[in-house]
């Protein structure tokens, strides 16, 4: 027989034997195929994902069996979808009652209403802590008796590391408040809670040629405001950028801003958010008519001193909701040295050891994921969408399930408390309102993952990795488009 013969018996031979096998259904299980057909055809067509990859997981809620399945064993960018993971080993460490400490104590004997010794005000990380909180511990050392401090305003950061960066941030996100310094003692701005930040809104001037008015919540001597901006005509182009120079505390403001234009807002991140809260302390013991002759100074609280007063922040359950809606990457931070301190140390190493060790009760596999921080801001942080589909289902049985869940954004919600990062997402009547998810987002990467109620009936996990994007704006098109697929079921 001719080689020419051989190979075509060869061919014919092993079409006769892939016809006795039964068809395979891939990506798809448990009667699901028109689900995975139209999520297929998703992702063969839209040009958004050309170059792109794609890790999708979609799992009953009922039993965490696998519906569907594209791509989810691959190691991929999580982005913010880290902190569904960050948030689940915090509440189950700490617990939904954990609250965060500020001491304020003093090393002085009092005499005659002047206390004689410095103020120590000690920080445990605390991302809560407002203006308003200080003026209550100075109305607190007020009723001590104490109207004159012959010492200094000592800080004790102590309960952290020193260590203010996480190892991937990148040096362009440091002025910004999602890139903020990590420290144990902090200040923030708003109920918002972008600790170690400052907002700065710019609102255009009575007439076109003057500078525009700038106001800084809360009001504060620490930064040093440069206004070069100016107060354009109706018709020009808005322009206006808000800076941090970097190493010091000087935001410049620059652009043109038109007479009737809408303010410009942004929160900018301190150099140094120790000395920040420590100033804000001192303005407000200012203001309350304590007098404070010494300077400004970091150090630990000695042994000797005494408790003057302490503040609790709000619970960890009320502090998920803008941790988690609004994606608040300190407070990602601070929960990871938080868990690596209740284990022995405040640092990211240790944290970061105590997380691994977490999830293992929520049958993810550790030796699966790459994690390099608690809020997903690093691109080297890297996981499989079955692992997060596995954690999103493993939590439901535990005690605190509905503070995690609450804590997640609502699809169209337009409160920015219920909706946070979807409440201008996912608006089409037969989805608002049935999508609770961490969103995601950092350069070439969108993610998104959750719980979905489908028309059904049936509730669904789903995890939705999009990486190497071109635009992550369409990228979130294409999620938005897969969730309505996924939630017409």
């Amino acid at each position: 027989m001719s080689s020419r013969c051989k190979y075509y018996m060869l061919i014919i031979t092993i079409m006769v034997i892939t016809a006795s096998i039964p068809s395979i259904k891939v990506n798809a299980m448990d009667g699901h195929e028109i689900l995975a057909q139209q999520i297929n055809q998703l992702i063969n067509n839209d040009p958004a994902l050309n170059g792109a990859i794609a890790g999708i997981s979609i799992r009953s809620a009922a039993d965490g069996k696998i519906i569907y399945d594209h791509q989810g064993d691959v190691r991929l960018r999580p982005a913010s979808n880290m902190k569904l993971i960050t948030a689940a080993a915090a509440l189950n460490i700490l617990g939904e009652n954990y609250t965060f400490v500020t001491e304020v104590l003093t090393d002085g004997p009092m005499k005659k209403k002047t206390l004689n010794g410095s103020l120590y005000l000690k920080g445990k990380g605390d991302p809560t802590l407002l203006k308003s909180d200080f003026d209550q511990i100075a109305v607190e050392i007020k009723k001590h008796g104490i109207k004159k401090i012959n010492g200094n305003i000592v800080g004790d950061d102590t309960w952290y590391d020193d260590v203010r960066y996480s190892l991937d941030l990148p040096w362009s996100d440091e002025m910004t408040h999602y890139g903020a310094q990590i420290s144990a003692l902090t200040a923030s701005p708003t109920q918002d809670y972008d600790a170690g930040s400052v907002k700065v809104v710019v609102q255009p001037a009575t007439r076109k040629g003057d500078k525009p008015i700038v106001k800084m919540t809360p009001k504060t001597n620490y930064l040093k405001i440069v206004n070069h901006a100016v107060t354009g005509a109706e018709e020009s182009k808005k322009n206006i950028t808000i800076e941090r120079v970097h190493a010091k505390n000087t935001i410049t403001i620059k652009g043109t801003i038109p007479i009737k234009e809408k303010p410009e807002q942004d929160w900018i991140g301190v150099w140094d958010p120790t000395r920040y809260a420590m100033s804000l302390l001192k303005q407000s013991l200012t203001e309350h008519g304590i007098q404070v002759t010494g300077k400004l100074k970091t150090g630990m609280v000695p042994d000797t001193a005494k408790m003057l007063t302490t503040h609790h922040s709000i619970p960890l359950s009320e502090l998920l909701v803008p941790f988690m809606k609004l994606s608040n990457n300190v407070h990602a931070e601070i929960l990871i040295k938080e868990m690596g301190k209740v284990k022995g140390k405040g640092s990211w190493e240790n944290g970061l050891k105590v997380l691994n060790s977490e999830l293992v009760k929520f049958g993810v596999n550790p030796k699966t994921l790459v994690l390099r921080d608690g809020s997903g801001v690093s691109h080297v942080n890297l996981i499989p969408a079955n692992q997060l589909s596995q954690l999103l289902f493993a939590v439901q049985k535990e005690k605190w399930f509905s503070s995690y869940l609450q804590s997640l954004p609502v699809a169209g919600v337009p409160e920015k408390m219920i909706g946070g990062t979807l409440r201008n997402r996912l608006n089409d009547p037969l989805v608002r309102g049935r999508v609770k998810a961490k969103t995601g987002t950092i350069s070439t990467v969108s993610s998104i993952s959750g719980y979905v109620k489908t028309k059904s009936g049936q509730t669904l996990i789903f995890s939705i990795l999009l990486n190497n994007l071109l635009e992550d704006t369409k990228g979130k098109k294409v999620e938005d488009r897969m969730l309505t697929i996924i939630a017409n079921q």
